[in-house]
């Protein structure tokens, strides 16, 4: 799919048959998908990541920084019109990243068996969809974070019977975006700003009612170039 192209009516399926033929190339056997907490403390730094948007290449100091595994479903809804990316807005009074719009994830727990189990643990916990409605179909490389996380974005299709159950505590809502905005090239705004004294950039997607920015939009962004582009 070429940069701002929209996906015609009826060819959901389609697409939906192309990311997972992606996937089987890209994460066979669901490698990434199932690294442990050890796995990833043990790997090599990953490729992707803040630093390599936001810092000059001089600048980047992430060697030095210890990381906290983490990990994300990126959870793509099988809807008849289509499919959507659901994502989350997390609560206003939460200590860190209040507000800002994300996937469901968090940190690895040790009683985790691999990253695509912290991710189904963190989507059933944050917004109620149990991991029996979620076709797993494998992961992204790791995304290293600025603040010192070390983030595998799954990536899942979710059946469409199921009851959305908001964690409040956590979650302010859930939305979904379609497919096709966040596949479009035309929409991966890099934007500027001044973080600590210095001139950083970062991805936005935006749109009327959400601004999604940062590792989530740079996650997006990268998703959004495995599918157009195809495994090299």
């Amino acid at each position: 799919m070429e940069p701002g192209t929209v996906l015609p009516p009826g060819k959901s399926r389609s697409m939906k048959q192309r990311i997972r033929d992606i996937f089987r190339q890209y994460d066979p056997g669901l490698e990434r998908a199932r690294q442990t907490v050890a796995d990833k403390r043990d790997g090599d730094r990953p490729r992707d990541g803040d630093w390599n948007i936001y810092r000059p290449a001089a600048d980047y100091k992430s060697s030095e920084q210890p990381l906290r595994p983490a990990a994300v479903l990126i959870p793509l809804v099988d809807r008849e019109e289509g499919l959507t990316v659901l994502l989350t807005k997390r609560a206003a009074h939460l200590k860190t990243h209040s507000g800002q719009v994300s996937f469901p994830g968090g940190r690895c727990d040790q009683e985790d068996a691999h990253a695509m189990d912290t991710a189904l643990r963190e989507t059933q916990e944050e917004v109620g969809i149990d991991r029996a409605h979620i076709e797993v179909l494998g992961a992204m490389e790791d995304y290293e974070t600025m603040t010192g996380f070390l983030i595998t974005p799954v990536v899942g299709i979710i059946a469409p019977e199921f009851k959305l159950i908001v964690a409040e505590e956590e979650v302010d809502e859930a939305f979904e975006l379609p497919l096709d905005y966040i596949l479009d090239e035309a929409n991966h705004d890099l934007r500027d700003g001044i973080w600590k004294e210095r001139k950083r950039y970062y991805y936005a997607l935006i749109n009327e009612q959400h601004n999604v920015w940062g590792a989530t939009a740079a996650m997006l962004v990268r998703f959004a170039h495995l599918v157009n582009r195809g495994v090299k």
